[in-house]
């Protein structure tokens, strides 16, 4: 009986064991350096000057409120677009295959691609400039490149990412059985009561790991950021890199502090969201 309950577990090690180990790794290097160890262009030595320097900068926090403000509004656009449609494609009817494999579609181009795609559809001289003009909506081009309020990064995130909280959304809204929906129609359940008290309490755990895998992408975006993020400010990721280049003596110590602050907000930030998700769904369950 013993072994029974152990062997699960002992299952579990092979890949379990790597997995926390390379993060172990990572986790522990970003951490002892952003208290002075593993300095690779200066001295070696425990301090606390570098969280006390970079928690200073007016420009950190900047930054860190710009990445949390695009991962939420990502995460949460995303979701909400894919899950009415998650819910449409339920059952499947003719043509829902080919619907569903075009939503699928833009996780086979990379972000890179796409976000090189959208500047060159939203440009000076682009299609969408262009054709505003030859429509009489507009008398010249507009700039819609690298805007300020970052609409571009969020609309090059929810194109990517939609697809991702499709695909978990998806395999839980089709696991409910029609048994289930038929029991609550006969109580009396009309169609926004069997969504608020049925659907979305059983599709709960979905919803809130689509937030969460997509928060965190979205927190430590690189690409999109670069490519059509505005030019006044930088996301987390762009802004550790530049403390790294910058600082010769003590960058790698900075950018330490940058990166365990960004996974803290990776972590906490999506644990709030899916806490709140919980919530909401649990007071209109009510």
């Amino acid at each position: 009986m013993k072994r029974q309950r152990i062997t699960p577990y002992l299952l579990l090690l092979p890949g379990l064991f790597p997995i926390v180990a390379f993060m172990s790794l990572v986790v522990g290097m970003a951490v002892s350096q952003s208290i002075g160890y593993f300095n690779f262009a200066g001295d070696d030595r425990f301090s606390l000057e570098f969280w006390e320097g970079m928690l200073s900068q007016s420009q950190f926090w900047r930054v860190f409120w710009y990445s949390a403000r695009i991962a939420i509004l990502s995460s949460l656009i995303s979701v909400m677009l894919a899950y009415p449609v998650a819910l449409w494609l339920r059952r499947p009817f003719p043509g829902s295959d080919l619907i569903s494999a075009m939503i699928k579609a833009p996780l086979l181009v990379h972000g890179l691609v796409a976000a090189f795609l959208f500047v060159n559809f939203i440009s000076f001289q682009g299609f969408l400039n262009v054709a505003l003009v030859k429509l009489g909506l507009i008398d010249r081009p507009i700039r819609m490149q690298n805007d300020s309020y970052a609409i571009g990064v969020v609309i090059l995130q929810v194109w990517k990412n939609m697809p991702l909280a499709f695909l978990v959304v998806t395999g839980s809204v089709r696991s409910i059985g029609d048994d289930i929906l038929d029991a609550a129609r006969d109580l009396g359940a009309g169609s926004l009561a069997r969504l608020r008290r049925v659907i979305l309490p059983l599709t709960l755990r979905a919803l809130q790991a689509a937030l969460i895998l997509i928060f965190i992408g979205a927190a430590g975006d690189w690409s999109f950021q670069v490519v059509a993020g505005p030019t006044n400010i930088q996301s987390m990721a762009q802004f550790m890199h530049r403390v790294q280049s910058d600082n010769a003596a003590h960058g790698w110590n900075e950018a330490a502090v940058v990166a365990v602050m960004l996974m803290a907000l990776s972590l906490f930030g999506s644990l709030i969201l899916a806490g709140l998700m919980q919530l909401l769904v649990r007071r209109m369950g009510r």
